[in-house]
């Protein structure tokens, strides 16, 4: 349902197809906005667990209403729900913001969660990073507004006409509709340019090592419950289906599961 409703909005964007088939795109919509509120308030009454005895039904619902699973879930419906009761709003805004729905599959998806949870843990130190180029967006703008405003008023008239420059070049895109002209201009965005790979290397760096940690937990976790479970030398068939959970939960290949059997294999070899 997430997948044709991805799709659905991609065409609707089409005029000869929406204009075509408008009617079906219509009681699609509406078939999938009835489905998605089911789904919504049928979650909502079921998140209550017997784990949290200490809270009440109606304050797990509210904690379940602002998770990010359900602020999603939400999202998804409303845009459909205030055009039913609005209807001088503008659709075509409304059509495009259903393709937030496409976020849905972060309930589903391994991937997408170990991204949320890597972004999350990473917080400060992306927040770090982004500071200092939001500080080389400053210092290259304002460097190129001064040694480029004579010549180029129209594209470096002023330190905000430069950021756009200094973005794209930052981030080492470079579309080239904006560029320096003279030499001292061209020396000081060669040197932009050499300072944008190192900012934009940082991120970078910072995501490729956190998702090596996360992984390396998750294959700690797996780790650790496997060998809680061989302490009876027995792995039986209830357990092998909670590891099973367990690794799909922890987003773990076939591979890193073999390889974390084998580790395991081999100390206890040597053990014996």
């Amino acid at each position: 349902m997430i997948t044709l409703n991805v799709f659905s909005v991609i065409l609707e964007t089409v005029d000869s197809i929406y204009n075509k088939f408008e009617i079906i795109f219509t009681y699609f919509e509406y078939f999938s906005v009835f489905i998605f509120t089911i789904e919504y308030f049928t979650r909502l009454w079921s998140c209550v667990t017997e784990k949290n005895k200490n809270v009440s039904d109606f304050d797990q619902r509210i904690n379940y209403v602002f998770s990010f699973g359900a602020i999603i879930d939400a999202i998804a419906i409303l845009p459909s729900l205030i055009a039913l009761f609005i209807p001088s709003i503008d659709l075509r805004f409304i059509r495009a913001l259903r393709i937030v729905r496409l976020l849905k599959f972060s309930r589903y998806s391994g991937s997408i969660n170990s991204l949320i949870s890597v972004l999350w843990d990473q917080r400060r130190s992306f927040g770090a990073a982004f500071f200092l180029l939001f500080i080389a967006l400053i210092i290259v703008s304002s460097g190129m507004y001064l040694v480029e405003k004579d010549v180029q008023p129209e594209k470096f008239g002023s330190i905000p006409h430069s950021m756009w420059w200094a973005l794209v070049t930052l981030t080492t895109v470079g579309y080239g509709d904006v560029y320096p002209i003279t030499p001292i201009g061209k020396m000081f965005g060669s040197i932009s340019i050499i300072l944008g790979i190192g900012t934009v290397a940082l991120p970078a760096g910072i995501m490729a090592s956190a998702f090596t940690e996360f992984t390396r937990r998750n294959q700690k976790k797996y780790e650790d419950k496997l060998k809680f479970m061989l302490e009876d030398d027995v792995i039986d068939h209830k357990e092998r289906e909670e590891l099973k959970l367990l690794s799909e939960k922890l987003n773990l290949s076939d591979k890193d599961i073999g390889a974390i059997e084998e580790h395991l294999n081999s100390k206890n070899k040597k053990k014996d």
